[in-house]
């Protein structure tokens, strides 16, 4: 299927992204997609350059004609986020990402598609190896570990970028122009509880919860979808309040910048309660399948009856851990003022890890404004605090802000208008791009964001438009061929 994706328009583009999905790179492990990218480089006779971090630079030299036109950044990242369904048999070490055509839409089999940003390296990749394309001197700037801690982009560093424009083609709506982005901070809570042995009288009960849409933890967070983790903390809270259980064991959600889709625990139930929680489960289970028939419709929650577990927590320390999970701030927190649409602050309850004497919560906090990303902080640290949890916090980098006076979002506007016959969006978005941690290194560099429509990044249910895909690569070039003059 992967040579059927190679021949779709334009080639050029989905020929290197079937070729870079051949190559596994989830973040944090992207040694082989280094070396693709450093030989696709060398291949074509360009200086090709590996920084200390793992970033690869290609330069490559103006096309007749263009060489007085000011120099362009084409910056796109490598990794991918590495999510499946539980169904799916796939490592994202050692295989390549199995794609499939679903009408207008490329998908990928039971796990994430890789098109946030590998269509945007692939757009890269066709410049770069075009004889036929116009354009000026360009920099290809390829980042790594974009999806999990932005290292790639904190690591560049501040002399080796000569362009004054930068291209990012990290935006995921073909009709939009991103000028601004949040920035993100990662939150972590960690407890310790001494394992008691369960009542030996009591019942063991698993509780899952499974089938919900998942979706990008910033682009997907306005939309009200259900979070695993709090919906399960839900459910065994109901069961906690009928009945003395007590936790054994939790297991919910993944990488923090996805919003979980799956989540299952462990109960040890005294039997004289048993019927007494499943009753209680079974309303709040018919109420949660009521509130979300809409948005999340084949969602599911089974509970069924397990071998007793050896140890849990005690009953009060399963109390004190269902209700700080139950108190904790997920979804948005304040929407921004200079762009109403727009969330400006936001958290995603993205990681629930119990067992064996330790809870640890891992969060990832937004915000477009750094006193609110502050706030909304404290506010998670009020609630673990009170249930005797450490919280550190780590991974965090810089917003951008939205500078709508800026010369090259003039330009792709015009030529975007040109083309198209209407005007574009133009938006801040509430993902996290590198273009805030780019412009702390280079400040006076000038930058917009743009890119092709693809829909649940971050989920397997990731899906590409081919006719949107199209549009991009259209827009790209024009706005190559209309770069300013040096001046």
């Amino acid at each position: 299927m992967s040579d059927v994706i190679a021949n779709i328009e334009p080639i050029t583009v989905w020929k290197h992204f079937s070729d870079l999905n051949a190559v596994p790179r989830p973040s944090k492990k992207e040694e082989r997609v280094i070396a693709f990218m450093m030989d696709f480089g060398a291949s074509l006779g360009l200086e090709t350059l590996k920084d200390p971090v793992g970033n690869i630079l290609i330069r490559k030299p103006a096309s007749h004609g263009m060489e007085n036109r000011k120099t362009v950044v084409l910056q796109a990242h490598l990794d991918m986020v590495h999510q499946k369904n539980n169904a799916t048999a796939f490592d994202f070490e050692v295989q390549g990402i199995q794609m499939f055509l679903d009408g207008d839409w490329v998908r990928a089999k039971g796990t994430t598609l890789g098109a946030d940003n590998g269509l945007g390296v692939a757009a890269i990749m066709g410049i770069l190896a075009s004889d036929e394309i116009a354009h000026p001197p360009l920099e290809a700037l390829f980042t790594i570990d974009e999806e999990t801690g932005m290292t790639g982009a904190k690591g560049l560093a501040d002399d080796v970028l000569t362009g004054s424009i930068l291209l990012n083609l990290d935006t995921e709506e073909d009709d939009t122009l991103c000028v601004g982005c949040a920035g993100g901070v990662d939150v972590t809570a960690r407890g310790t509880y001494t394992p008691v042995a369960a009542d030996g009288e009591a019942q063991g009960l698993h509780i899952r919860i499974n089938g919900l849409q998942g979706g990008h933890s910033g682009m997907d967070i306005h939309k009200g979808l259900g979070n695993a983790n709090l919906l399960l903390g839900r459910m065994l809270l109901a069961c906690r309040k009928v009945a003395p259980v007590s936790l054994a064991a939790m297991d919910g959600g993944g990488l923090r910048n996805a919003i979980p889709r799956e989540a299952h625990a462990l109960l040890a139930i005294p039997s004289d309660k048993w019927d007494m929680a499943l009753r209680a489960l079974e309303i709040e289970k018919s109420a949660v399948l009521e509130e979300y028939r809409e948005k999340e419709p084949d969602l599911r929650i089974t509970a069924e009856p397990a071998a007793r577990p050896e140890k849990t927590m005690d009953t009060r320390t399963t109390t004190s851990f269902l209700n700080c999970l139950y108190s904790l701030y997920n979804g948005v927190y304040a929407m921004s003022s200079e762009f109403p649409t727009l969330v400006e602050s936001s958290n995603n309850v993205a990681r629930v890890q119990v067992g064996e004497g330790r809870i640890e919560i891992g969060s990832l906090t937004r915000s477009s404004r750094e006193s609110a990303k502050a706030d909304l902080v404290r506010k998670l640290k009020a609630s673990f605090e009170p249930a005797g949890y450490q919280v550190t916090t780590g991974g965090d980098y810089p917003g951008w802000l939205p500078d709508t006076s800026s010369p090259i979002l003039a330009v792709v506007t015009k030529r975007y208008t040109e083309l198209f016959g209407e005007s574009p969006q133009i938006l801040a978005g509430h993902g996290g791009l590198e273009c805030g941690i780019l412009k702390n290194h280079y400040p006076e560099i000038d930058m917009v964001s743009f890119g092709p429509t693809i829909l649940g990044a971050h989920s397997p249910d990731e899906r590409a438009s081919i006719s949107s895909t199209r549009k991009f690569w259209a827009l790209l070039q024009d706005v190559l061929k209309h770069i300013p003059h040096e001046e």
